[in-house]
This record gives C-alpha cells, sequence and structure tokens, in this order.
C-alpha cells in the first residue's frame, strides 16, 4: 500500500509501519511513520527513511459522498543532524544591534549554513528550527532574506515551555524570540510561525489569514495554564491586528501589552536603544488589555484617533439590498430577533449567515436547537445552490453539487451540539462559543432560540434572569468581538377581529422588558398579508451607521428556502426582483456557479 493510500486509512493520531522502508528493514514490524490528524488534513513523518508530507482528505460528507481527489503536497525532508557555527549566530546578532547572544546553552534551536535566496544567491544562514524538525526558517547573516525549510504549523520554541507556567511571552519572529531569551534564561518566550497578516484595515485581518491560526488552538492547553499572556508583538498595524486577534481567540482577559518607547517598534529596536535593562523595565510595566475596570480617556486615544483616520466604518452586508437599508452586520453587537411561530426568522438569518461567509470569509459558531444538525446543513446546501435537496416538483441538487456545498459549509460554520440530552445555561454555551472561536475564528454566533437555554438562576424571577443572561451574552459580544444573533419568541398574542395579529416587537418578546433594552438591534420577521410578502421590521439600532427602524420587503422561495429583495413597498404592485429564474425554475441569484467560483477566487 502507498504512504499517502495508508495515511488515508488511518482514524485517529498513531504510528505504524512505514509502507516505504518497513519492507527493506531488518528490524521488521518497527513503527516509524508518525500520523497526525489536524482537522481534514493528515501530516505524516518516517523517522527512519524521514519521508513526510500532508494529505488533505474531503470534508466530513466523504463517508456520503464520492470522495474528492485527495490532494497531496510534499514536505521538504529536515536534516536530523544539524550544524551549529557559534561564532556565526553571534554575528548575525551583533550585526542587528543585539549584543546579549553569546552563550547559546539554553536557548531556542538554531543551526546555521549557507543557503541559496532569491535575488541573493548563496551564502551564510542561520536556521531556526521548529519542533520535531518540522521547519527550518533561514535568515541571511549579512543582508536581510528570508527562506525556509518545511512548514511551520506550530509556536517556535514551543517544546520548550514548563508544564507550570506564570507568564507566556508571544513575539512576532524568532530572533525576537532567542534575543529576549538571551536576556533572561527564565523568561519563556514563543514566536508565531508565520509573522503578522500582510492585508489588514483598520486592525481586522482579512479573512483569509483566519486559516493560519491553527497554531493558537494546537496550544489551548499551554494557554489556559499560564496566568497571563503578554503580547510583544511589533508595534505597527500588521503587529496590532495580530495582537487584536490573538487576544480576541485566547481571551482578552488573559491577554497584556507591553507599551513601546518612542522610536521602537520591535524587540531588538528596544534592546538596541535601551539595552537588556531596558527590554525588563518594559517587561515589568506591561498594561492589561483593555476589559473592565476604570479609565481615563487617555487610554481610548488610540481608537478616537482610528475613528477620525478612517470613520466608524459600515456594517457588513446581509446579501438583501432592501435588508440592507435597514440593517447591516458590524461586529461586537446583540441583535434580536423575534416573531411569530414560522414566520422565517430561522431561514432569514440562514440566509445572512451564508452571504457573510461567501462575500466576507465569516465564520459562524451555531446554536440551533431546533434542528437537526444534517437536516440544517440540508437546508443550507439548498441556499447555496438554489436547488431542493429531496425530490420534488423541481430538479434537485446533483450530488456533485451538494458536496461542494457542504465544503462551503465544512469551511464555515460550526455547531453548538448538547450531546447528553440536557439543556445547556448560559455559561455553557459560552465556553463551547470560546472553542470556537480560539479554533476557527468565529465572528458571528447564532442562537435559536432563547427557550432551550436552561436557566442558572432558579431561585430568581424569569425577568431577571434573562436581564443577566443578556448582560453576559452583550459583554460576551464585546470581548470577542462577535456579531451574535439571538432568536426569542414573543408572547401569546391575541388576533384580531381580521383575523391577523400585529407585529411583535422588542416590547413583546416573552418574559422580560430586557429583550429591547439590551439589544443593539431589534428585528422582527413577519409574513405580510399583502402580496404574499416577508416583512423584515427594524424596531432598534443603537447606532444608526449600522440600520435604521423601518421597513424591509423580502420574497421567499420556499422549496429553497432563498430570500430575494422586493420592491421597496407592496402598495407599489409589481414585485422587482433582484435574481431572475433560472431554467429549474427557481430564481438563482447568480446561479450555484457563479456562487462557488466567487467563493473559490475569494480562497
Amino acid at each position: 500500500m502507498e504512504v499517502e493510500e495508508l495515511v488515508l486509512s488511518v482514524p485517529s493520531n498513531c504510528r505504524v509501519e512505514c509502507p516505504s522502508c518497513s519492507p527493506d528493514r531488518k528490524k521488521k514490524g518497527e513503527k516509524t511513520l508518525s500520523i497526525t490528524i489536524e482537522g481534514n488534513t493528515k501530516l505524516f513523518k518516517c523517522h527512519h527513511c524521514e519521508i513526510s508530507g500532508k494529505v488533505e482528505s474531503s470534508p466530513f460528507y466523504e463517508k456520503y459522498i464520492e470522495p474528492e481527489k485527495t490532494k497531496i503536497e510534499s514536505v521538504v525532508p529536515i536534516p536530523t543532524q544539524l550544524k551549529t557555527d557559534n561564532d556565526l549566530i553571534k554575528r548575525f546578532f551583533s550585526s542587528r544591534g543585539v549584543s546579549t547572544v553569546v552563550d547559546l546553552s539554553g536557548l531556542p534551536q538554531m543551526t546555521t549554513g549557507t543557503k541559496y535566496f532569491n535575488n541573493l544567491g548563496t551564502c551564510d544562514a542561520v536556521g531556526f528550527v521548529y519542533q520535531n524538525g518540522e521547519a527550518i526558517k533561514w535568515r541571511a547573516v549579512d543582508h536581510k532574506a528570508f527562506t525556509q525549510d518545511g512548514a511551520a504549523r506550530s509556536f517556535y520554541n514551543i517544546e520548550n515551555v514548563p508544564k507550570e507556567i506564570d507568564d507566556l511571552i508571544i513575539v512576532e519572529g524568532e530572533a525576537d524570540c532567542v534575543a529576549l531569551q538571551s536576556i533572561d534564561p527564565e523568561l519563556v518566550v514563543v514566536s508565531v510561525p508565520n509573522g503578522a497578516p500582510q492585508t489588514v484595515s483598520n486592525k481586522k485581518l482579512n479573512p483569509e489569514d483566519d486559516k493560519k491560526f491553527s497554531y493558537l488552538w494546537d496550544s489551548k492547553e499551554i494557554f489556559e495554564e499560564a496566568n497571563r499572556i503578554i503580547l510583544l508583538l511589533d508595534d505597527d498595524q500588521a503587529g496590532d491586528a495580530l495582537s487584536e486577534e490573538i487576544s480576541r481567540r485566547i481571551g482578552r482577559s488573559k491577554c497584556w501589552k507591553i507599551k513601546y518607547p518612542d522610536g521602537c517598534k520591535d524587540v531588538t529596536d528596544i534592546i538596541r536603544e535601551h539595552g537588556a535593562e531596558g527590554v525588563k523595565e518594559r517587561i515589568a510595566d506591561v498594561k492589561a488589555i483593555p476589559l473592565d475596570g476604570v479609565y481615563s480617556a487617555e487610554d481610548f486615544y488610540e481608537g478616537l484617533y482610528d475613528l477620525y483616520d478612517h470613520g466608524h466604518g459600515e456594517g457588513l452586508s446581509t446579501g438583501l439590498d432592501a435588508l440592507d437599508e435597514i440593517y447591516t452586520v458590524q461586529t461586537g453587537e446583540l441583535c434580536v430577533v423575534t416573531g411569530l411561530p414560522s414566520s422565517g426568522k430561522s431561514e432569514l438569518l440562514d440566509s445572512v449567515i451564508l452571504h457573510l461567509a461567501k462575500n466576507h470569509g465569516f465564520k459562524t459558531c451555531i446554536a440551533s436547537f431546533e434542528k437537526n444538525p444534517s437536516q440544517h446543513i440540508g437546508a443550507l446546501c439548498e441556499k447555496i445552490v438554489g436547488k431542493p435537496l429531496y425530490e420534488g416538483s423541481r430538479a434537485r441538487m446533483t450530488r456533485s453539487e451538494l458536496r461542494d456545498a457542504a465544503k462551503f459549509c465544512n469551511d464555515h460554520f460550526v455547531w453548538i451540539q448538547a450531546r447528553s440530552g440536557d439543556l445547556m445555561n448560559i455559561s455553557e454555551l459560552i465556553m463551547s462559543a470560546r472553542d470556537a472561536i480560539h479554533r476557527m475564528g468565529c465572528r458571528g454566533l447564532l442562537i435559536d432560540p432563547y427557550n432551550y437555554i436552561a436557566p442558572e438562576e432558579r431561585d430568581t424571577g424569569e425577568h431577571l434572569q434573562i436581564s443577566n443572561l443578556l448582560t453576559k451574552i452583550q459583554s460576551f459580544a464585546k470581548s470577542y468581538d462577535l456579531h451574535i444573533w439571538f432568536v426569542a419568541h414573543p408572547s401569546k398574542m391575541s388576533a384580531r377581529e381580521d383575523g391577523t395579529y400585529a407585529v411583535p416587537k422588542g416590547m413583546n418578546i416573552s418574559g422580560s422588558m430586557a429583550w429591547y433594552a439590551k439589544s443593539d438591534i431589534g428585528l422582527t420577521v413577519s409574513r405580510s398579508a399583502n402580496n404574499g410578502l416577508v416583512e423584515v421590521h427594524n424596531w432598534k439600532t443603537r447606532n444608526k451607521h449600522v440600520g435604521k427602524m423601518g421597513v424591509a420587503y423580502l420574497e421567499f422561495d420556499v422549496p429553497t428556502g432563498r430570500y430575494f429583495s422586493a420592491s421597496d413597498s407592496p402598495d407599489s404592485g409589481a414585485v422587482m426582483h433582484s435574481a431572475s429564474p433560472d431554467k429549474s425554475g427557481s430564481r438563482s441569484a447568480g446561479g450555484f456557479h457563479d456562487w462557488m467560483n466567487a467563493w473559490e477566487e475569494d480562497k
């Protein structure tokens, strides 16, 4: 059996015989091939013949849908015997103004040699060796040039982090890590494997960079053990964005930052300008990332000048022009959604999170307690493809279309499930959502509906329980920069004389007026008796730049679960659609292939 085929057949992390070298070895049966599973990727390396690589399998639907062609990416073998020229290493750091790297004992693992660099040729280089030889990052000694062998997927120096740890310092580059350790061997320092993101806007990452943060999830246990995480990242826009994303995923309550001296933007600058003692003073004077407490105006100057330079920005589009007129999506806010049973609340929110995923790379954690996850994924696939999942009057989606749509769902959504059958309380739900943020970088949380959340304070009245719950969820949204949708049913309403019902608003939600008071955005989804349209009422908007009070009119296509913008008013007569019917009879909103092609181009 070929190595890749063997790796694909293995269900969990393990060691097995290597098909490449085992048949030719005298010691038969020795398990030298290490296999590690990371999501849909399986990493392999033989500790005898050094063959290594990774295999990407098809998503979780592969049992039920024909497998995709396996994509195999080879990894450059890392030599097991590394050469170290101490004088060359000292020369490298001295040329950068760091004279503290003298005694190399106890420092993170390094190697030396000659390497070829683009536009430079072959020259002396220092290599920073990642754990288990997964990668070596090379830097030219006398020039500013970079190259690497292998692929770094973990923190540099993570193997030397002790089990019991007080402060963990995270820096942006391997050289910074070595320099800090040389100043004080008692410091526990690691470096991120892929530096700061190249594309940022208002301290926000490009969604394409989300996938680069898997190393944070892999080190989750270390973060939980540490009392403080000190972020000593470069003092520039990219470094700020990296700091924001790491603190958002780990949890801002554990993260601290240093204040850089004037004229310094990284660790090397501080060492060169202020020496080892200057660095120690800065580390001793770290400040907590703002979370709670009392602050002066100066603490918010950075945000103030960001508003002055860039404005408050706009919320993200929902993908529906009519809805965008009254509601757009901004992280850090709580959106309460209500409506009578079967009015289309869940279908509308599914449409919004799909458009956010497609157009903005937005990932959402879903706690949808009334839906079976497989059926929910099927409903999402119907919206993506624009065809029904089941046989019926319209042509159903093909197996290939289902596979591609399911992969899109797997890349952008994660589900919270209480497998025990017991209801989750809000604290348990928040803990699960934190894991989703840590692991996937989710920026949205959908809770549907409220009445599946178990009360935490059984000795208090329902009004106070709801108020406390909403306070926690509001704080969570702001601390982790999430947009949270919270579905809550209205109180039982009486029919009017004509048999219709009034449109429920925030004050009509069951249990407490806190639903109105503590929401940032309030929406009601209502089926209109006028032209069969769906009405979306905005009854509260705290921040005017992301929405306004008013009504949006939408049309709903039942077989596919898709929404379309209608005319501004049902009184105007003919309904204006944002998409035309395709050959199957359903409005395609651009069509499945346009949708998927745009997604692939964005990737």
